[in-house]
């Protein structure tokens, strides 16, 4: 049976000295756990001995210092369960934990955390700027922080979360003339990777920037992911249109070159002197502001070559096969429909009232 009672302790004179706070003994298994209530009232320690004795009873795991568990480590079980199962958006993770969640949430009790403390946090990053969807992917990861705490036994419940509605859907493109001024506003070797970007709607942080020579096949026409190297996880290959034979046959010659000059071997497709390009971002910035389209992201290189595909008379599935969308939903929202689309639909379409006025009239 459990017992209430509180902690006596002796001083350095020898008297006895009794706890303030009541403490809980019960039984699990055969091995005695004792615990404090954290609370001056007796009341309080009656009911945590219940809730003990009542999950003891019902097989029900807890965690006696679960109340005092800081919510850092939970964080800390994220990072290994990204790096366990290979996430390449671990950097990313890393990136937005340190510069915005631990700011606020670290040294903090993982049981002390409230919806209350979720919605400050939310209405904190508003007012500094952050949309919906940033936000969106930081409460995903607080509240993958709680699931894995329930699932390693170090917490029992969790908060509820609710995400923002995302209004915010991107839906920029490049003209051709646009992306041509862009490209003549980049150095020599950001120019190449933009490029091939632009032709294939590959994305260009986890599936370019990385690529090797490994992965080019002269031979076959072929450039390829490898399994586990693309946000699917999936395989994908992209046959060598002259255009991106020309750029890759270029780019290979400047490689080679170089790598003569340096002796070393560099296994990057794209790269600066022989190291992998890790942030382009200023120069995109300068590139994209000078070219008279200012606010741009890479991004809208896959949008655009989605866009471009379609227009080229390629079916959407194997425009989807080449860009690695895997849902229908998703593809639509890459493919744009600009005005230029559609003045070409309504000319197209008075034409043909043209054809059928004139076959009319002389039959």
């Amino acid at each position: 049976m459990g017992s209430i009672f509180k902690r006596k302790s002796k001083t350095r004179r020898g008297k006895v000295r009794e706890s303030a706070h009541w403490w809980v003994q019960y039984y699990k298994n055969g091995r005695k756990f004792r615990e404090s209530s954290g609370s001056t009232r007796m009341k309080d320690a009656e009911r945590l001995l219940r809730e003990r004795e009542g999950c003891i009873a019902s097989g029900l795991p807890f965690n006696p210092k679960a109340d005092k568990l800081k919510i850092d480590l939970l964080f800390e079980d994220v990072i290994n369960d990204y790096q366990v199962q290979g996430h390449h958006t671990l950097p990313d993770l890393r990136r937005r934990l340190v510069k915005h969640i631990l700011p606020y949430f670290s040294g903090s009790r993982a049981m002390s955390i409230t919806r209350a403390n979720i919605m400050d946090y939310i209405v904190r990053r508003q007012d500094q700027g952050a949309s919906s969807a940033t936000v969106n992917r930081e409460l995903c990861i607080i509240r993958r922080a709680f699931e894995l705490g329930i699932e390693n036994g170090r917490i029992l419940r969790r908060p509820k979360f609710s995400l923002l509605k995302e209004r915010n859907a991107r839906s920029g493109f490049f003209e051709n003339h646009q992306i041509e001024a862009v490209l003549r506003r980049l150095d020599d070797d950001l120019a190449p990777m933009i490029k091939f970007s632009w032709v294939t709607g590959w994305r260009t942080q986890s599936e370019i920037q990385p690529m090797t020579w490994s992965q080019v096949d002269f031979e076959g026409g072929t450039v390829r992911l490898d399994p586990n190297t693309t946000k699917n996880s999936e395989a994908r290959t992209f046959p060598l249109t002259g255009e991106l034979r020309t750029l890759l046959e270029t780019q290979r010659s400047r490689t080679v070159a170089l790598q003569k000059k340096l002796g070393v071997v560099i296994p990057w497709v794209f790269h600066r002197q022989g190291q992998r390009i890790k942030d382009f971002r200023a120069a995109w910035k300068s590139a994209c502001r000078k070219a008279g389209c200012p606010g741009r992201i890479p991004h809208d290189l896959r949008r655009t070559a989605v866009r471009n595909l379609v227009r080229s008379g390629v079916p959407e599935r194997v425009c989807m096969m080449l860009t690695g969308h895997r849902t229908r939903t998703i593809f639509e929202r890459y493919n744009i429909v600009s005005e230029g689309d559609l003045r070409t639909a309504v000319e197209r379409l008075d034409q043909s009232n043209q054809l059928k006025s004139i076959t009319a009239t002389n039959p």
